[in-house]
């Protein structure tokens, strides 16, 4: 019987530059995310064309994008938007279009620290102000209520995560290393994903260049 020998694990590092995809990017640009700290290439992908995005797609069927194709993927209060069943299609999604040495950055709600203002009966009173006003944890749980009085059904929220379950349902999309925070001040919730194992000492360069 032949020898199987099986081949060398490689660890990737810190990718210093590259070009990333900003999904579901609205008006925002890469002045207005991490990336802004290093010398990053930025493609906005969204699923409207009224803001101008390089491509037009969604997140959960990218076929635009070809494989293995980015050093970074960065979604910003996408994932919420999706139902349940579609958001590990959209992560699988990520994963198929990064390359060996990338990695996925996310950031979405919170749902065990609005849930906190909820259980003390605060559902609609401000949590905290953003640039379109005030937000209440009925917002962060449902979507932005105005905006989506306006027409923009696109801000509708159809799922939530909390630290545990955002960790876990990218480790389950075949993603290698996961580094999660929760931000409760801010009701939000930090991921970063590599598609392929990272140096330890290139996991703490990330952490602390691209997470809060």
């Amino acid at each position: 019987m032949a020898l199987q020998l099986q081949p060398a694990r490689m660890d990737h590092g810190f990718p210093e530059t590259g070009t990333f995809l900003h999904v579901g990017c609205g008006m925002k640009r890469a002045d207005r995310t991490p990336f802004a700290k290093l010398d990053w290439q930025e493609i906005r992908l969204d699923i409207d064309p009224a803001v101008q995005p390089d491509l037009i797609g969604t997140i959960t069927d990218m076929q635009g994008v070809a494989d293995g194709s980015m050093d970074a993927v960065f979604s910003s209060h996408n994932i919420e938007h999706l139902y349940a069943h579609e958001v590990p299609l959209a992560l699988r999604e990520f994963r198929r279009v990064l390359k060996p040495t990338g990695f996925a950055l996310i950031t979405c709600p919170d749902l065990r620290s609005v849930a906190e203002l909820i259980a003390a009966d605060k559902l609609t009173e401000p949590a905290y102000t953003s640039p379109a006003g005030p937000i209440t944890p009925l917002d962060i749980v449902y979507g932005h209520r105005p905006a989506i009085q306006k027409g923009n059904h696109y801000m509708a929220h159809r799922c939530g995560f909390t630290q545990r379950v955002l960790a876990a349902t990218l480790k389950g999309c075949g993603f290698s290393q996961i580094i999660s925070l929760s931000r409760a001040a801010s009701f939000d919730l930090w991921a970063l994903a590599t598609r392929e194992r990272w140096q330890e000492n290139a996991l703490k360069r990330a952490r602390t260049v691209f997470l809060p």
